[in-house]
């Protein structure tokens, strides 16, 4: 078991944050911390000397900033990061760009003087960490490491499964893409390939609050569709792609008008909020087999047991495989639920939806 522990390294300037975020992991059995460093200069050094799993990298730091050496590392010594990012504009801004330019994950900092959330940032931290640990861009290949968690909401709380669906439903497509970990480049690949004329889309990414529109902003701006962070009530249409917002979940609903989403503000399901089953459970019932189901990269199994209700609802449903994932969890579970009627890779994935823009 002891070789199994996935070794980390913090890189953070305030020695408060360091000891905070030494005390969280080194808490973990799953984890151990080799050190910390306060700059650029003396982690690289560590890097080279402990060989690190995982590293956490503050973006704000003296001298050479978190993303030049995060990009100067992806380069010379590829190691899976958690970025640490502030929950400010400024700093979703930058843990997007540090996303392209090659982090496994992102997270924001917890107001430590606030236990509930200073928990809630634990829980997630050593998730994320056990997931880079895991995800394909390690050097090292290492045996799974089982993630012991706590009990978890299922999507009943939210939206529940005997709730009827409008009967009047609408005939257009719908696209709905679930992803976690690694999630956030494959689905910038699949926007940014996307011609005019593809059916509306909604996408739930585990990401934490304000990092999401940052995120839908920057697809944008490359992509020849729409993007944007949802909103209450939005409209659903052609050549336009929702995201789900951090700390939300997202539901599709329709009317005679066609489709519109709700942002609900319940509790976490499978721990996470946004969740990928409560979107996929509210596809299956207000968009049945007009929808097309796509689970991505990700830990954990969010979203496997929705992907099952869309495909039993008439959807066609799709999961990423195991070579294009950076972390294998959320489609094998899919696919251990005979959820997904075909498993391919991105461009495969690209290549059904392109088929769909008509």
């Amino acid at each position: 078991m002891e070789q199994n522990r996935v070794k980390v390294l913090i890189i953070d300037d305030s020695a408060l944050m360091r000891k905070f975020l030494t005390d969280i992991l080194s808490a973990s059995p799953q984890i151990e911390v080799l050190g910390a460093a306060l700059d650029a200069s003396i982690a690289a050094k560590k890097i080279n000397m402990l060989n690190p799993d995982v590293i956490t990298l503050d973006i704000e730091m003296p001298g050479m900033d978190g993303l030049t050496f995060l990009q100067k590392l992806m380069i010379a010594n590829p190691v899976p990061a958690i970025m640490v990012s502030s929950l400010t504009t400024k700093g979703a801004d930058a843990a997007v760009r540090a996303l392209e330019i090659g982090a496994v994950d992102v997270i924001g900092k917890p107001q430590i003087d606030k236990p509930e959330s200073a928990k809630e940032f634990g829980r997630e931290l050593v998730e994320k960490v056990i997931a880079a640990g895991q995800s394909k861009k390690n050097i090292k290949k290492r045996a799974p490491v089982k993630l012991e968690v706590e009990q978890k909401y299922s999507a009943d709380v939210i939206l529940s499964k005997s709730e009827m669906a409008n009967k009047n439903k609408p005939t257009e497509k719908v696209i709905a893409i679930g992803a976690s970990t690694g999630g956030t480049e494959v689905i910038d690949q699949i926007l940014v390939s996307l011609p005019t004329g593809c059916p509306g889309i909604v996408i739930t990414q585990h990401m934490p609050e304000k990092f999401t529109e940052a995120f839908a902003n920057r697809v944008n701006t490359k992509s020849k569709i729409f993007v944007k962070e949802a909103k209450n009530g939005d409209r659903l249409l052609t050549d336009i792609a929702l995201i789900a917002p951090g700390g939300k979940h997202m539901l599709l609903k329709s009317d005679r008008n066609g489709y519109w989403v709700e942002i609900n503000d319940g509790p976490p399901v499978n721990r996470h909020r946004p969740s990928v089953d409560v979107m996929f459970r509210s596809v299956s019932k207000y968009a049945g087999d007009s929808a097309v189901g796509i689970i991505c990269t990700g830990m954990g199994n969010d979203g496997a047991a929705g992907l099952l209700e869309m495909k039993e609802s008439g959807a066609y449903t799709i999961a990423q495989n195991e070579e294009s994932c950076v972390v294998f969890g959320m489609p094998k579970e899919a696919i251990k639920l005979d959820a997904a009627k075909t498993v391919t890779d991105i461009e495969g994935i690209i290549n059904y939806i392109k088929k769909m823009c008509r």
